[in-house]
């Protein structure tokens, strides 16, 4: 097995909260413009929007935007805005379109933008990691995440530095300021890597571990889904998330002593949440539990611990890059290169008509 830190990958989740710093600064320096465009726009609701990573950071980016400003703010894939305008694309409410991609140059994407702007419902904001990208030359604001640009083909680095555009967006135009525990995120986040990328490496090369099971609710859904996909693109292993409780209604059936079930614990939800993990400590699965507050061993086999002191809206980018590191491992242990995964590409372009 190569040494891991050859690869682009190990070194995109080692490095990303230096991106996130520079995401930061980025936003305070365009606060003025965003608060700005807001107040003359005054949006009715937002629509978040991507493909892959993106479509499931737009998930958690949507539920973060209605929490913190009252909004109403749904996420749908750029395909199907692309593919059914008639239906997710309403000018009744004044929408605001959020587009998000890593790359600026996704064929749904651009699409989806163009065909929202053709209609004169809105502004459309882009969060991208490329200042020169087709989305940032055609919406009004571009995000853009600098430091995040990748070689590998997972989206790790980018991933987390465009959730934490996603985040501060929400707060600025809620008419609330960053908290100073949010604004050390950076140092936070490589402290978590330093305590945890051990166990980490463990686990994922633990060969008694066949399956692999994400669990998030609320904001944390996407983001649970946002793992199981690079568990598969990585390492080509079984994975799939759920929400905690509907994980009970069926899927819970694949659990057995083969089975890892990674709780993405929130403090608004713990009690109900907590349940469903040592249900599935009964029925033979190991844990691995992420949560601000030390869990007792009936709760879970491992535990992930997050600093405290941020909300279950902030505390978001906190839980990708130990689970990161986890589909990194497993990649080397299936003999998969996590930097090139099978049939994939950094960029999808397709030939589909607008």
């Amino acid at each position: 097995m190569e040494q891991a830190a050859s690869y682009h990958t190990y070194h995109e989740i080692t490095t990303q909260p230096q991106a996130w710093e520079d995401v930061l600064q980025e936003i305070n320096a365009q606060t003025p413009q965003l608060l700005a465009s807001w107040d003359q726009d005054k949006p009715r609701s937002v629509l978040f929007t991507g493909c892959g990573s993106t479509y499931y950071l737009a998930r958690a980016a949507a539920v973060i935007f209605q929490a913190q400003t009252g909004i109403p703010s749904v996420a749908h894939p750029a395909s199907d805005l692309v593919l059914f305008p008639d239906i997710f694309i309403k000018d009744g409410n004044k929408p605001l379109l959020v587009a998000i991609s890593r790359s600026g140059e996704t064929t749904e994407t651009l699409l989806a933008v163009d065909r929202f702007l053709s209609l004169g419902l809105g502004q459309v904001i882009g969060i991208t990691c490329y200042e020169d990208s087709s989305l940032a030359k055609m919406v009004s604001t571009a995000l853009v995440a600098r430091q995040a640009h990748e070689e590998s083909i997972a989206q790790t680095r980018s991933f987390t530095s465009m959730l934490v555009a996603a985040q501060a967006l929400a707060t600025i135009l809620a008419g609330k300021s960053l908290s100073d525990e949010y604004l050390r995120l950076p140092r936070l986040g490589a402290n978590l890597l330093d305590d945890h990328s051990a166990l980490a490496k463990s686990l994922g090369e633990d060969a008694g571990i066949e399956r692999f099971f994400f669990l998030g609710s609320g904001p944390f859904y996407g983001l649970a889904c946002e793992t199981m996909l690079k568990m598969k693109e990585m390492s080509l292993s079984y994975s799939e998330a759920f929400h905690f409780m509907e994980f009970r209604h069926g899927p819970m059936s694949m659990v057995d002593h083969h089975s890892l079930v990674v709780g993405m614990l929130s403090e608004m939800g713990f009690s109900h949440e907590v349940t469903v993990l040592r249900e599935m400590r009964t029925l033979g699965a190991r844990v691995l539990a992420l949560y601000p507050h030390a869990l007792p061993p009936e709760h879970a086999d491992y535990q992930c611990l997050l600093p405290g002191g941020l909300s279950d809206l902030e505390r978001g980018p906190l839980y990708l890059p130990v689970l990161q590191m986890l589909a990194f491992y497993r990649s080397l242990h299936n003999g998969q290169n996590p930097d090139k995964p099978n049939n994939l590409s950094a960029v999808v372009h397709l030939n589909i008509g607008s």
